[in-house]
């Protein structure tokens, strides 16, 4: 028992090192990055179609015998033949494909304007885009302008496909609401049409502790609620206020892109799984993405675009930093709790 208990002691002293190390890292990671701006980017292309259609292909040469595989290989060819002379008389149109996992701060944005910006430049009037989103929504200002992206899509008369299969709610919601269609997953999280702000105020301890906080301002309202000093009714007031008219821009900004709404019934703050976003006309369609590409993939050409943004060093090893220590933390959270069993 006592050298369990060494052993154990001496685990936990090598850990305390390492997150020691991580922290530090973190950081000098954090200060090297501060007032910079992460490196440019790369813009990449995938024809998703002829990838679907290798692994059908693949899939179905792997039920066959040989004979049945000589004889598979055979008719492939002169179908590939056939369809490579169709394709050079029939022009197919192209669906565009482009995700957006956006954040609290949907810092993602900058991704996504840059995607935006590559297909308006080359898309036809027959092409269409289908942006894969999940956000539960964040800072209004971050997916005000990931909306406005969206925007500038329909605003170049190119149609554009929003599908949910996890979750689009608040500012998720209000980019998904700007496509021309909404397709959702049976369980998926829809709406969320409301704004919510808090902070946590800190004036009561200080006082108790003799500490006095001076804010001045120029303007009746350049603050309202604060974090160290002592709010007023008036404050709260005006607080509330703000909150209200930028609900207020919500709803009309949903309704403008979604007239079919009954948009004081929607706009509660509530959010609804898919079939019951569905009868509420909040989504169009229920299906996930992966089926709505096999089916698309018979009349168009599909292309993932994506533009992914280099990270430079010192972001790498931060990255990495926080990865190893959230994946101890985890391990040692794991192993305590089996302990006491």
């Amino acid at each position: 028992m006592e050298f369990l208990y060494e052993y154990g002691l001496f685990v936990a002293k090598a850990i305390t090192i390492v997150v020691a190390i991580g922290l530090v890292i973190g950081l000098i990671v954090n200060a090297a990055s501060k007032g910079k701006v992460s490196g440019k980017g790369e813009l990449y292309v995938d024809n998703i179609s002829e990838d679907i259609e290798d692994t059908i292909v693949d899939l179905k040469r792997s039920f066959l015998n040989k004979d049945e595989l000589k004889a598979f290989d055979k008719n492939l060819k002169k179908e590939l033949k056939k369809e490579s002379k169709n394709k050079e008389s029939e022009k197919r149109s192209k669906l565009f494909v482009i995700s957006f996992d956006g954040g609290v701060y949907a810092d993602e944005v900058e991704s996504l304007r840059e995607e935006i910006s590559a297909i308006i430049s080359i898309a036809q009037p027959e092409d269409k885009v289908l942006i894969k989103l999940e956000s539960p929504g964040g800072v209004v200002h971050g997916y005000g302008l990931a909306s406005s992206q969206i925007a500038r899509l329909r605003n170049a008369n190119i149609e554009v496909i929003a599908s949910v299969d996890k979750v689009a709610a608040s500012g998720g919601y209000m980019m998904a609401c700007v496509a021309n269609k909404i397709i959702s997953a049976p369980f998926a999280i829809i709406g969320s049409i409301g704004v919510v702000a808090q902070l946590p105020n800190f004036n009561k301890l200080l006082k108790k502790h003799d500490v006095e906080i001076e804010q001045h301002t120029a303007g009746n309202f350049k603050r309202t609620l604060t974090m160290l000093g002592e709010n007023t009714d008036e404050a709260r007031d005006k607080f509330k206020q703000e909150l209200a008219d930028t609900h207020i821009l919500f709803k009309d900004f949903v309704s403008e892109y979604r007239p079919q709404l009954d948009i004081e019934k929607v706009a509660t703050g509530e959010h609804w799984y898919g079939k019951q976003a569905l009868d509420l006309k909040l989504v169009d369609e229920l299906s996930t993405s992966d089926d709505f590409v096999l089916n698309a993939v018979k009349d168009h050409t599909l292309y993932k675009v994506e533009y992914k943004i280099k990270q430079k060093l010192a972001e790498k090893l931060g990255v990495a930093a926080a990865a190893g220590i959230s994946s101890m933390v985890s391990k040692m959270t794991t192993w305590s709790f089996t302990a006491n069993k």
